[in-house]
């Protein structure tokens, strides 16, 4: 039985698509270890799958909520690429504690968080590695870096950029790819140089998202393919919560509003908000806590939920409100609902600008207008829209019908049997 291991860091979106890949796996026959943060070793275990614990869980460094609340600013890049280089310092190390628990390995399987350090891994091991990332990041003249807030630069721009994108991750892994190597005994070697090796490698770089939101650049070289998204797994009889289903059932569709793991400790100001762009909208609204706390009091048209899986909500809503995680974006498309994209930092502006370009969305609201003295009026007619708009649920719908024809989860599956034989 071929021995697979998985690793993907940071948070929920980051994590839970390898579940329902790791699932997959496990189908086939192959035995699959995730390698992830505590938070989700009860996911991990639900899917089959074997747990191995990764440090550096971003939701222990979650904001106090008890703390006054403020209006949010999204981090700026410095701050990003502090905390970021902090991150992987704290991963280099759990990763190759990860990979020496259990029997040998026969095949790494990594994210695009991982990649940079696993690719040491599958050196010291003499295993294949596959790069399955969940964004795309190489250098491209059809946009910019999807960090780099959507605007592009133009074609000679976008590339340029690009190619310093990827010179600014070598820069932020450097020292914990150091460390790694140091710790498994092979010569040094820059992030660089082992990204180049595995790019000279030749294994195929598949891409977890579809091109119905990005076509595959037709200036990518061979091997970078865009294979469609895979899912979070749940268990097959898995229902929404009966308080849920009651609410539900008491009125129209309602709209869907929630930050994923974005704006901790805000969520009574965001969830007052919420409440008043969805009276001034007359629509009844599910608010989703997520780890900004979102909450509001219980009415007969606002109800407060945990989490709770998209692909069993999301089609019973009118609409969907949120920050535009690649996850949270595709699972809004496959639901064929329209999309109000709040985003808040990273690639969210891309995947925001990516809907509202497909025609499935409404014109994104950066999430640090939602401080503004016109934010309530500007969520409500977002909202407004994108439920009454025929032509918004029309390409959602259509969108939904051209995701349902991939299996992205499968492709990779081929590409692991490959592999693995």
């Amino acid at each position: 039985m071929p021995r697979i291991l998985l690793a993907a860091a940071g948070s929920y979106g980051d994590i839970a698509p390898y579940t329902g890949l790791g699932a997959r796996l496990l189908a086939d026959g192959h035995h699959v270890a995730l390698a992830t943060h505590d938070s989700y070793a009860p996911l991990v275990r639900a899917a089959g799958l074997e747990f191995r614990p990764l440090p550096a869980d971003p939701r222990t460094r979650r904001p106090d909520p008890t703390a006054p609340a403020r209006p949010a600013v999204p981090a700026g890049r410095r701050d990003l690429l502090r905390r970021a280089a902090a991150f992987v310092k704290e991963l280099g190390g759990g990763l190759a504690d990860a990979a020496r628990q259990g029997a040998n390995t026969d095949l790494l399987l990594l994210s695009a968080t991982t990649a940079p350090l696993g690719r040491n891994l599958a050196e010291a091991m003499d295993i294949p590695a596959l790069d399955l990332p969940l964004v795309p990041g190489a250098p491209t003249g059809d946009f910019a870096p999807v960090v780099s807030g959507g605007r592009s630069l133009g074609r000679w721009g976008n590339r340029a950029a690009g190619r310093l994108s990827l010179r600014v991750i070598d820069r932020l892994y450097a020292d914990a790819n150091r460390e790694l190597r140091a710790r498994l005994g092979l010569p040094p070697a820059t992030p660089r140089t082992v990204r180049r090796r595995a790019e000279a490698a030749g294994r195929p770089v598949l891409h977890g998202f579809s091109e119905v939101l990005v076509p595959r650049p037709a200036d990518w070289p061979s091997g970078l393919e865009v294979v469609g998204n895979w899912w979070p797994w749940h268990a097959p009889d898995t229902q929404l919560p009966s308080a849920l289903r009651d609410f539900l059932a008491a009125g129209p569709p309602p709209v869907f509003l929630g930050f994923g793991s974005m704006a901790g400790g805000e969520g009574e100001r965001l969830g007052d908000l919420a409440v008043r762009a969805l009276r001034r909208a007359k629509l009844r609204g599910v608010l989703q806590s997520g780890w900004a706390g979102l909450t509001a009091e219980p009415t007969d048209d606002v109800l407060t939920i945990d989490a709770v899986p998209h692909d069993l909500l999301f089609p019973r809503m009118a609409a969907v409100l949120h920050h535009c995680g690649a996850g949270t974006a595709a699972a809004g498309l496959r639901a064929g609902v329209p999309t109000v994209p709040v985003p808040v930092t990273a690639d969210q502006p891309f995947w925001a600008a990516r809907l509202a370009s497909l025609g499935a969305a409404t014109t994104p609201i950066p999430f640090q207008d939602l401080a503004a003295d016109d934010a309530v009026a500007r969520l409500a007619d977002a909202l407004g829209r994108a439920v009454t708009d025929p032509a918004l649920r029309e390409r959602a719908g259509d969108a939904a019908r051209r995701l349902a024809a991939e299996d992205g989860s499968g492709t990779v599956a081929a590409t692991v049997a490959r592999l693995t034989t």
